[in-house]
């Protein structure tokens, strides 16, 4: 089914409310992203410490970390699963409406629920104890971020761009 509806097309005040939108849900992805870099230093040592602990490492620890329960695990592969398939969801949908090439919106579209499943599916197995999951799990949520990022700014630049369709 081919739409007419456009990004580019629609009334200022659906614009607005769009902007608005993206504008918080950005705050909260980008906050989000502050507390797994305060809580992993952003490292794949850290993201590994994070999940399985630090028990039995040297006495010079900065911070003493344990394994988080099963209970934890499930609580946080739960509640981030749900919340970034709603977030990618919106972000995709929106992103469908721009005029944006096919493939490049298709990518777009797609890849953050697979970064999902690699993210937060890898940190289960790396709290099995694969540890070198740590890696898929940052290549990963690498691929999610610049994914969103990616997606905004093509949202945000067909909201400020004139339709170049003919009406």
């Amino acid at each position: 089914m081919n739409s007419n509806i456009t990004l580019r097309r629609l009334p200022k005040s659906q614009k607005c409310l769009i902007v608005a939108f993206l504008f918080v849900l950005s705050i909260g992805f980008f906050t989000g992203l502050g507390f797994v870099s305060n809580t992993t230093d952003a490292s794949i040592k850290g993201i590994k410490t994070q999940y399985i602990g630090n028990e039995g490492e040297d006495d010079d620890l900065y911070e003493m970390k344990f394994k988080k329960s099963s209970r934890e695990m499930l609580t946080i592969i739960r509640t981030h699963t749900l919340s970034l398939a709603l977030i990618f969801g919106c972000v995709g949908f929106l992103m469908s409406l721009t005029e944006t090439p096919q493939w490049l919106k298709t990518l777009l579209i797609i890849e953050p629920f697979v970064s999902i499943v690699f993210t937060f599916g890898g940190l289960f197995i790396l709290w099995i104890g694969v540890t070198w999951f740590s890696y898929v799990v940052a290549i990963s949520g690498f691929l999610m971020t610049a994914s969103y990022v990616l997606a905004v700014t093509l949202i945000f630049r067909d909201l400020y761009l004139k339709s170049s369709l003919i009406d």
